[in-house]
């Protein structure tokens, strides 16, 4: 479990850094809160951090139900993926957000994978 806590942790780590990175845009732009447009480098690092908090939304559970029943150091593994997506999808999105779907897509597929290993295990444990 321990490979799994600090994959989980830094998943965490790395969305509370995109949300200084946010903050560091609104301040640089000027941009009074609560608003969140009117600054278009600011709207795309605030779309970076809310797209990372909704793809959290699923990692995580699929992490740990995935690692109960995994391999943990393979799980772990899935997940470092997630976390390279993540900085991907970062780098392209600021620079460019049409640019953005290796790194999407490096997020989405060990969520995936993650996923339907935890519902095949989970199942599989319902009838063994």
């Amino acid at each position: 479990m321990p490979y799994l806590e600090l994959i989980a942790m830094l998943a965490i780590s790395q969305y509370l850094f995109f949300g200084a990175m946010t903050g560091k845009a609104r301040r640089k732009s000027g941009l009074a809160a609560p608003a969140i447009s009117g600054s278009v480098e600011f709207e795309k690092m605030y779309r970076v951090q809310m797209n990372t908090l909704e793809m959290l939304v699923a990692f995580l559970p699929a992490l740990f139900v995935a690692g109960q029943h995994q391999n943990p150091e393979w799980v772990a593994a899935i997940g470092c993926v997630y976390l390279l997506g993540r900085f991907i999808y970062w780098r392209a999105y600021i620079s460019n957000p049409s640019s953005r779907t290796l790194g999407f897509m490096v997020t989405l597929i060990p969520i995936v994978v993650l996923a339907a290993l935890a519902i095949f295990s989970v199942v599989n444990a319902l009838f063994n």
